[in-house]
């Protein structure tokens, strides 16, 4: 509701301007006014046209506010101070408009959007740092889809990469595990666990011998190169901790549609059609000398200037060792091209993408992907189905044999990637990329939705078992490291918030079932976990704590959520539906009804929580333009604690006014319908009782 008058506001002062100055401005700025005795909107906009219209700021207000005319659902516009000019709005009118839950249609812009997000690594268990990433993603697609965007979830799945073959190492020269065994292993509820510990230890024995170490060299060769033993086991290990990884999201209501694999960019001949297309455009160019010498490599972003032109395989393609495909390739420029002078680029602006053993680096295979992503390569996978959800979601996965019937994912207008800030030279290196290939309106559309790392306070890191030392108990914050298999799995922490939520509720409501108690716990729980990662902004490194996380009171997902159940209460103790009592009172209750309820101190104290209710979707947007869920969790808390100062203000129930007590009652169902709204676009829903 907010928006959409914002949006009328706007339009009418363009249409304004273009009428009386021949004017076009393509953005207005509003602003909102620092108390709503001001007004609700703020335009600076004469000052920006002082110059233009050689008039001082508050003449050019005072001709606009004098000759724009009516707006709906507006009461005036005034001018303040040296040129502003400040909108109010007709508070019956547009308070009546939002119980009935008015809202015009908006443009929603066409194609559809991809968000790839949680892309965690199918070696090991998934920690708390992806689920910040998980969340992050899956509130931002929920934040797309109210906004009426379609939108596809992806989750990349890097199952030829360094450290699934970490693991696979682990299996075969630590333990010398057979193939019928890590099967048989795989199939333990706790593999994914299992694979943490292991990952670790094979981190351990790296560092013991030098010679360790080449081992992960010859397994993330036969990995790749597939069609062996060691990609057996490698598909086994990958495909069994996924599944697992879906579990775990499932807990928290994350779901996904399709799961792109590594394995199949290189098999399905996906990297090998980018690869080509690089090498034409002259992206990628071949090393003869230095330490990248027999590598494929590329302009670092932002290092300055590109190659002319890349310089040919033809007298080169056998010094790398590369794979079959990309010799292939080789063969056909020897055949098509001639060897050609290059400006030279230092090796340390050089990106390398294949590396001199023919293995492809991850830049390489996810530059091929976002060619799909886009529909840039004419190329699809294949896909078979692969998780279904309990509401019957259906997952799909890439696959060398796939099924004839399938959704058509890819060829889409955007992309969101949901990539830690450590991640931010590869994803600039794939945009360039795309540059480097013309491709500017995908670069363009494509976002590196960047996020900082989750942390442990110190007391946290106590409670979970590790052993600090007094300089560590100093810190703001200790970091978390899988190789080291120090940090919190994602399931561990859940169970853990659980059962505190579960203490809690158990002391407050023992009369309830036992599946009726865990329920209520587990909504807590999740609801406290989303919040508290969501409640930061991007840039900030998150400490996770506990207590903090549980907490009743304060900036915490169980008080937005308590101011819910509050609301529900009063509607249940005065024997009313509130959806029922919403419908009933839209058709009842008037502008006039409404306004004589808004007038004086309290009634404008009373309005500002009307107002604060009516941005839901105006804070929707801010989230989107922003990348930012971080301002919705702000909005849902400051509305929870404006409903819970208007609860303790004003005694709804026992109000002895016929009239006033239903604009009160009002006032309760359209903030619970709101607040219900933003808590279930941050993922989270509400118990009947806490």
């Amino acid at each position: 509701m907010y928006h959409t008058l914002e949006r009328r506001l706007i339009q009418q002062v363009r249409d304004f301007l273009r009428r009386t100055y021949d004017l076009d401005l393509p953005r207005i700025v509003v602003e909102q006014p620092p108390k709503v005795e001001l007004g609700e909107y703020a335009m600076p906009l004469a000052f920006e046209l002082a110059k233009k219209l050689r008039k001082a700021p508050r003449k050019i207000a005072e001709e606009i506010v004098a000759g724009i005319g009516p707006i709906a659902g507006f009461e005036k516009l005034e001018v303040a101070g040296a040129g502003y000019i400040n909108a109010r709005l007709q508070r019956g009118e547009v308070a009546a408009a939002l119980l009935a839950d008015e809202n015009p249609k908006l443009d929603v812009p066409s194609g559809k959007i991809l968000v790839e997000h949680s892309s965690i690594n199918p070696n090991k268990a998934a920690h708390i740092g992806h689920l910040r990433n998980a969340i992050l993603g899956d509130t931002f697609v929920r934040s797309l889809r109210f906004a009426g965007r379609e939108v596809d979830v992806q989750n990349y799945i890097d199952n030829t990469g360094v450290q699934v073959a970490d693991v696979v190492v682990g299996f075969l020269y630590i333990e010398k595990k057979t193939r019928a065994e890590v099967e048989a292993l795989a199939a333990q509820p706790k593999f994914d666990y299992y694979c943490w510990d292991l990952y670790a230890r094979v981190s351990q024995w790296y560092e013991q011998d030098k010679q360790n170490a080449q081992t992960r060299l010859q397994t993330l060769h036969e990995i790749e190169a597939g069609g062996n033993e060691t990609a057996a086991i490698a598909e086994l290990i990958s495909v069994a901790v996924l599944r697992r990884h879906l579990e775990t999201m499932d807990r928290l209501d994350i779901e996904y549609d399709f799961l792109p694999r590594e394995s199949e960019i290189l098999h399905l001949h996906v990297w090998d059609a980018a690869f080509a297309k690089l090498k034409d455009a002259g992206v990628l160019f071949y090393e003869t000398e230095g330490k990248n010498k027999g590598c494929w490599v590329m302009q670092r972003a932002g290092t300055g200037k590109k190659p002319e032109t890349a310089e040919s395989a033809a007298d080169h393609a056998g010094d790398a060792d590369t794979t079959k495909d990309a010799q292939a390739q080789n063969n056909d420029d020897v055949n098509g091209h001639s060897e050609v002078e290059t400006e030279r680029v230092s090796e340390e602006d050089q990106k390398v993408i294949v590396r001199s053993n023919g293995t492809v680096g991850y830049v390489g295979k996810d530059i091929a992907y976002h060619m799909w992503k886009f529909g840039l390569l004419g190329r699809d996978f294949n896909y078979r189905k692969f998780y279904l959800y309990p509401n019957q979601h259906q997952c799909w996965i890439s696959a060398i044999a796939g099924e004839k019937e399938h959704p058509h994912f890819g060829d889409v207008a955007e992309i969101y990637n949901v990539i830690d800030a450590r991640q931010s030279e590869a994803q600039n290196t794939v945009i360039e990329a795309l540059r480097g290939l013309g491709h500017n309106e995908a670069a363009e559309h494509y976002t590196h939705f960047s996020y900082e790392m989750v942390a442990l306070t110190p007391r946290c890191a106590a409670e979970l078992g590790y052993q600090l030392s007094e300089e560590d108990k100093a810190r703001p914050y200790i970091e978390v490291s899988g190789r080291k298999g120090f940090g919190v799995k994602a399931d561990d922490l859940l169970d853990r918030l659980i059962a505190s939520a579960k203490n809690e509720v158990d002391q407050r409501h023992p009369q309830l079932q036992e599946n009726e108690r865990r329920d209520i716990a587990t909504r807590i729980a999740i609801g406290a976990l989303r919040y508290f990662m969501l409640k930061y902004t991007k840039p900030s490194v998150i400490a996770f704590d506990f207590k903090d996380a549980l907490s009743f009171e304060g900036d915490t997902g169980p008080y937005a959520q308590y101011a819910v159940v509050r609301a529900t209460n009063i509607f249940r103790k005065g024997g009313f539906d509130p959806e029922t009592f919403t419908r009933q009172s839209a058709k009842h209750l008037s502008a006039e009804n409404f306004a004589r309820h808004f007038e004086g101190a309290e009634g404008t104290e009373i309005w500002e929580l009307w107002l604060a209710a009516a941005k839901t979707a105006y804070v929707v947007e801010q989230c989107i333009a922003t990348t930012e869920p971080a301002y919705l969790a702000k909005h849902a808390f400051q509305l929870a604690q404006l409903f819970n100062y208007f609860y303790h203000r004003h005694p709804i129930l026992n109000e002895a006014d016929p009239e006033r007590k239903q604009f009160l009652l009002a006032t309760v169902a359209v903030v619970r319908r709101e607040l219900m709204r933003s808590l279930a676009v941050l993922g989270i829903t509400v118990p009947a009782v806490m």
